[in-house]
């Protein structure tokens, strides 16, 4: 049996992960076993959000080229420096510099050049709006685009610090397992490429309230999520799977009412516009989610790379992507129902959102953003996530040097197509090994890391030591704690026998 004191105690990586250790070595080697952990100011969580600070402010200064000259001299400089970001073009482009206000006002074609409306969800238009209101005026519109990219980036910094704050504590034992998120050479590079650290912000913050045993709080924030970024909504149907197994549908209701009321309260205003003839859907609201269903196949998909290769336009992609998506849900509710111990939360709602992208019809390099966090909870085994990594990092400059190679006329300074397709299957098989380890955890809990010293799930919440009500796959197979010799598991912040 473990000590309480044993329970309590935080695990470090460099006592389990042989890369983490050696790793270590550059800054002294592993911690011994005398060491205090979080004596003194210098706790996991404040070293995690300081690290992750840290690298935000590299990834600003990789993007000094095109602050300084790329975004408004030359086409091609932004994709040759790998510094592109939508922010400082969409500030001009979607009319915040002319006082515009997102989803009423129609945007000039010559502003835009032919989005009528702004096609982002009614809470990242808040976040613009609000960074646009925020930015001083005077001066040529490159100053004011160059400040404007600065107060957003000063505001996806704090969403930076929310991330490895929120994903730190999410795993009570193990909050040295964010050092990985805040690290993460991807996350640094495309942190300020779009404003998808708002929506992965409120996400990680469902995640710590979900672990706490809060659903309607955690269903609030996914809501607000959703309402910045679609993608959320997605951690809804681990969550439904993990629920009907373990009995805990009450605390799914909770959440999911939750969401939706949230989402609803933040769009509704937004949404509806009256007139003589009763309510309508305002069509600055809905352009967001008719884009989305409207554009064609574009970067990053495993859909360019079959069009490119074939010459066939996929014109049906929209129904192709539906139906893997139903596909790999059906196969996700199977693998969370029959898998021989109910899978983690964090486990499910990585493997959701990683079927998500790898069937979308578009994958912008900020879209890795999505999942660092879940993979960090789901497998913080530091080769995986770094194989990961090291294949994202490929793409992320195989797609700016593509762009380069097709937008220098004749002088094709760049990437050829053929290289960009490889940067696509590095993309795509990256990311199909990491969810490939995560569901071997799953078959093989004896693999999981986080399970290995008799936790359940901690980011579970009220899933976490439930025993199971549907276990469909389990009933002739051992119990894991039996086969590995644990003789407790973890029950919410105590144990039980």
């Amino acid at each position: 049996m473990r000590s309480a004191r044993d329970d309590d105690r935080q695990v470090r990586p460099t006592e389990e992960d042989e890369v983490a250790a050696a790793g270590s070595e550059l800054i002294g080697g592993p911690a011994g076993r005398r060491a205090l952990p979080g004596a003194g100011w210098w706790t996991p969580v404040r070293v995690i959000v300081l690290v992750a600070i840290g690298m935000f402010a590299l990834g600003m200064v990789q993007k000094l080229p095109c602050y300084e000259y790329g975004w408004f001299f030359g086409a091609t400089t932004q994709y040759t420096h790998a510094c592109y970001s939508d922010i400082p073009h969409l500030y001009s482009g979607r009319g915040f510099d002319a006082g515009l206000i997102p989803y009423f006002d129609r945007i000039p074609q010559a502003l835009s050049g032919g989005m009528d409306y702004l096609e982002y969800p009614v809470l990242t238009g808040l976040f613009m709006q609000i960074a646009a209101w925020l930015t001083p005026g005077g001066g040529t519109i490159q100053h004011r685009e160059q400040l404007n990219w600065l107060v957003n980036a000063g505001m996806l910094m704090a969403c930076t610090a929310v991330i490895a704050l929120c994903s730190a504590r999410t795993h009570r034992r193990r909050p040295w397992d964010a050092l990985l998120i805040a690290l993460a050479p991807a996350f640094a590079l495309t942190a300020t490429v779009n404003w998808d650290l708002f929506a992965v912000a409120l996400t990680a913050a469902a995640m710590l309230m979900w672990s706490r045993g809060r659903p309607a709080l955690a269903g609030v924030l996914i809501g607000l999520a959703a309402a910045a970024k679609l993608y959320p909504l997605l951690l809804l149907g681990p969550l439904f799977v993990l629920c009907l197994r373990a009995g805990r549908m009450r605390a799914f209701a909770v959440g999911t009412a939750s969401a939706v009321a949230a989402w609803l309260v933040v769009n509704l205003p937004v949404m509806l516009t009256h007139d003589a003839a009763g309510f309508h859907i305002r069509e600055g609201w809905a352009k967001f989610y008719t884009f989305s269903q409207e554009r064609p196949i574009d970067f990053g998909s495993i859909w360019l790379l079959i069009s490119q290769r074939t010459g066939n336009p996929l014109e049906d992609a929209n129904t192709y992507v539906s139906l893997l998506m139903i596909l790999g849900c059906l196969a996700l509710v199977a693998l969370g129902l029959y898998a021989p111990r109910r899978p983690r939360f964090a486990q499910l709602a990585f493997l959701v959102v990683a079927l998500f992208i790898l069937t979308n019809k578009v994958y912008s390099p900020q879209y890795v953003l999505w999942l660092i966090p879940l993979a960090v909870l789901a497998r913080p085994k530091w080769r995986d996530f770094l194989i990961w990594q090291a294949c994202e990092v490929l793409y992320f400059l195989g797609i700016w040097s593509y762009l380069a190679y097709t937008g220098s006329g004749d002088k094709h300074q760049g990437l050829p197509t053929e290289g960009y397709q490889l940067a696509i299957a590095l993309h795509l098989l990256g990311t199909l090994y990491l969810c490939a380890v995560v569901v071997r955890d799953v078959l093989m809990p004896e693999r999981d890391v986080v399970r290995r010293d008799g936790s359940d799930d901690p980011s579970g919440g009220v899933l976490d030591g439930a025993p199971d009500v549907i276990a469909l796959g389990s009933a002739h197979r051992p119990r894991y704690a039996e086969r590995s010799g644990v003789t407790s598991v973890r029950w919410g912040s105590g144990s039980r026998p």
